[in-house]
């Protein structure tokens, strides 16, 4: 068969004409268009991305519309519920607050559930402190835990001086047995020497 009547073949075939139609056009006989339209749709369901059915194809359906968002009756006091929410104050607080102060009419699970979603979405904050270098020193004394006191197996609670520069956090720390008014201001002159002179502001927790 030559090349354009197999291409005038294939046309018709695509546009789903009778074979006795398609004979009737090329003057090919009936039975040799049977044959090349069986080996034509073996091919076309054999080729990838190729339909072999009806020319007409369905669409698919449209994704559904998305609803309308329902809008939380906290909406309007978001602000102020966020500055109590940083507060630490928790939901029924706020609640009562909603009510007393700006006449909130929703209900109590309502704070609740927005509250919660606050929470969720707000992060820890923390207050960063900047210090000059040299100008504050933090010193913590306190008891330790039992340990074992040295050449004996008698367990004490030793104290523990520590001392830290607040600008580059460097500390001095020294454990002792005992503790008296000439120890602690010993561990003081201790830590002075080691870090090489006198901070500006002194700041204790004991």
């Amino acid at each position: 068969m030559k090349s354009n009547q197999r291409a005038t073949i294939e046309t018709l075939l695509e546009r789903n004409t009778p074979q006795r139609e398609i004979a009737r056009i090329t003057g090919i006989d009936r039975k040799t268009v049977r044959i090349y339209r069986q080996r034509w749709l073996v091919l076309q369901s054999n080729s990838p991305g190729v339909a072999t059915g009806s020319a007409e194809q369905i669409p698919p359906p449209w994704p559904p519309a998305p609803g309308p968002v329902a809008t939380s009756l906290c909406e309007p006091w978001r602000e102020f519920i966020e500055v109590q929410l940083r507060l630490k104050r928790n939901a029924t607080a706020i609640y009562q607050d909603l009510i007393d102060q700006h006449g909130f009419a929703g209900q109590y699970n309502s704070v609740k559930r927005f509250c919660a979603k606050l929470r969720h979405k707000e992060p820890e904050q923390f207050d960063r402190l900047s210090f000059l270098p040299g100008k504050e020193m933090q010193v913590d004394y306190g008891e330790g835990a039992p340990t074992c006191v040295p050449g004996s197996e008698r367990y004490r609670k030793p104290r523990l001086f520590v001392a830290s520069l607040r600008y580059s956090r460097a500390n001095f720390r020294c454990v002792v047995w005992k503790s008296s008014q000439q120890i602690w201001a010993e561990l003081h002159e201790q830590a002075l020497r080691y870090f090489g002179g006198c901070p500006h502001t002194w700041c204790w927790t004991i």
